[in-house]
């Protein structure tokens, strides 16, 4: 068949071999559309096969099973040296294959439907699958199946990633209750790592949970904003600064890189006993007033769909670089976060002299390590002041809002930490005691 023939003449597999420089706008076009969908429908058998080299390589079978038997160890590893696809991808073509099987999740149908007419690809069913999870006490599988049904529908025109979010948006209407848990799982998650390679080069990897990750795009945005198409209205010494980046001879990812080399390197040579900075970049947290006065539902941060518990939300209200952005019923911005609630640079100077480091018990952390705690929450009439403001590294400061820990005053020790039930029936109260050189004369 000749190439140059109408698109509508063609079959599916026709494309196949065929030449596209040669093919007009509308053939390239269908190639492109139809050759996807035969794609799609190659992935589903594969997944169908890759569920089926799993049931028969069960646990119970032991070395009988034909994974085993074939020394592969796991049908996954089988299903990847077969086919020659990668680690990543058996992993999720085994998963998305068993929602083609008799035994697949019934509220999954809807994806397993479109897995195998092409409509989904196994990528997309695979976010879909992690995004919804399972049925729970608090989740009904015939809830789960309506969402289902509906990521389905969107999955042909939606990209993975604002797929992926959607499911975890979907889960979490569905299931507010557990938003605390779902985040905290999140939280295990991350990690960071650093590999020395053979040549000199020294290779980053890791995971970044929603909070922590909010920081680091604020700092990636400002720093490459200008080469990816950053505002036009901004005053000469941005614009300036935005010409400058965009002729600068390093790639994007070399100018983001070197900006976070220079932040790490003007934090290590911060004084240890001078808080770093009175002011970080900005970080939005969004809360509607009705969800923090009834404490039900979950906050935002920044413009992440994941939603976090709304103590992380109380926590970050302690620290400075928040714009806390209130919500009424009917969506408007209520209020923002105002510096009267935050610490000045001289107050966060003082609380790191008296404090001398996080205050919690047996904590090493540094002062430029730790954010200033309010003991009485700010919406709660809480002052921000030294007499009432704690310092905390962000490990415990995220311990005392997540687990409802509080802080009282002390004659003796300044500060004492009253543990919740959970941890501590009797709710011992724990020293607080302050680490600064100062601090220890006073004592004696």
């Amino acid at each position: 068949m000749s190439p140059s023939a109408p698109a509508t003449t063609w079959t599916v597999t026709s494309w196949l071999g065929a030449d596209p420089s040669v093919l007009d706008d509308d053939a390239l076009l269908v190639g492109t559309r139809e050759l996807g969908e035969l794609r799609r429908l190659v992935e589903a058998s594969l997944g169908s096969f890759a569920a089926e080299v799993k049931h028969r390589s069960r646990r119970e079978d032991g070395f009988a099973g034909l994974a085993q038997r074939l020394g592969a160890g796991t049908p996954e590893k089988l299903v990847e040296q077969v086919s020659g696809v990668s680690k990543r991808e058996s992993h999720t073509l085994v998963r998305v294959g068993e929602l083609l099987t008799v035994d697949a999740d019934p509220w999954l149908t809807a994806v397993g439907t479109g897995v195998a007419s092409g409509r989904v690809s196994i990528e997309k069913a695979d976010v879909i699958r992690n995004g919804l999870g399972a049925p729970n006490a608090d989740v009904a599988a015939d809830d789960l199946a309506d969402a289902a049904q509906q990521l389905a529908a969107l999955a042909p025109t939606l990209p993975v990633e604002k797929l992926a979010a959607r499911a975890r948006e979907l889960r979490d209407e569905l299931d507010a209750a557990n938003v605390r848990d779902r985040h905290r799982a999140q939280r295990d998650k991350r990690y960071f790592t650093l590999v020395r390679r053979s040549d000199g080069m020294t290779r980053l990897d890791g995971l970044l949970d929603p909070e922590s990750a909010e920081p680091y795009w604020a700092a990636y945005d400002a720093a490459t904003s200008p080469r990816r198409g950053g505002p036009r209205f901004i005053d000469d010494q941005q614009r300036e600064r935005a010409e400058k980046l965009v002729t600068d001879e390093r790639t994007l990812g070399q100018i983001a890189l070197d900006t976070f080399v220079d932040l790490l390197r003007i934090a290590t040579e911060t004084d240890p006993n001078r808080l770093l900075g009175a002011r970080r970049h900005a970080v939005r947290v969004l809360v509607t007033d009705r969800d923090l006065r009834e404490r039900t539902g979950a906050a935002y941060i920044g413009n992440h769909p994941d939603g976090v518990p709304l103590e992380t939300a109380d926590r970050h209200i302690c620290d400075t670089g928040i714009a806390p952005i209130h919500f009424t019923d009917d969506g408007e911005p209520l209020r923002l976060g105002v510096t009267r609630r935050l610490f000045t640079s001289k107050q966060r100077d003082a609380l790191a002299a008296r404090d001398g480091g996080c205050r919690f018990p047996n904590c090493d952390r540094p002062a430029s390590w730790c954010e200033a705690h309010h003991r009485i929450p700010w919406k709660e009439g809480g002052p921000t002041d030294t007499q009432d403001g704690v310092l905390l590294c962000r490990h415990h400061h995220m311990l005392i809002h997540d687990n409802h820990w509080t802080i009282e005053r002390d004659p003796v020790h300044g500060f004492i930490a009253i543990p919740p039930r959970t941890v501590d029936p009797g709710q011992r109260p724990i020293p607080m005691p302050a680490r600064s050189p100062v601090a220890a004369r006073l004592r004696h």
